[in-house]
């Protein structure tokens, strides 16, 4: 990079912005698992069987405005941390937006489909 940028040298990066890099000769690889770590951690999804796809297939979100709500703010505190973790984990973009459209008023169907993402990310983390 120097031989590109102007830069000083102040060691190689490691971590930066919640993000790993790992900086090889020609290569350099970026991923979140400490980040991802610390959010399993934070919900409780960490003791939870992990899931291998981030939303099951008959799975339907909707309004629902009979169901019974769930606390707005740790809903929202989950989505914006999977929203960060889109970053390096492409595979669960779809689910995490498709359960961000009800931050406004979550019921227990959706908690359920985030903390089903949060247990998807828990495989992908134990396994790497």
């Amino acid at each position: 990079m120097q031989s590109e940028f102007e830069m000083s040298h102040m060691g190689e990066l490691s971590y930066f912005l919640r993000l790993q890099i790992k900086q090889i000769k020609v290569d350099i690889f970026i991923n979140q698992s400490k980040y991802a770590m610390k959010i399993l951690k934070r919900f409780g999804i960490k003791n939870f069987k992990s899931k291998r796809t981030p939303m099951g297939t008959t799975i339907f979100l909707n309004k629902d405005k009979n169901a019974k709500s769930v606390d707005q703010n740790v809903y929202r505190y989950m989505i914006d941390s999977l929203l960060y973790i889109t970053a390096s984990r492409l595979d669960i973009i779809f689910s995490v937006y498709l359960c961000a459209r009800y931050q406004f008023n979550p019921k227990k169907l959706h908690l359920k489909a985030v903390k089903r993402i949060l247990r998807c990310i828990n495989n992908i983390v134990n396994c790497s």
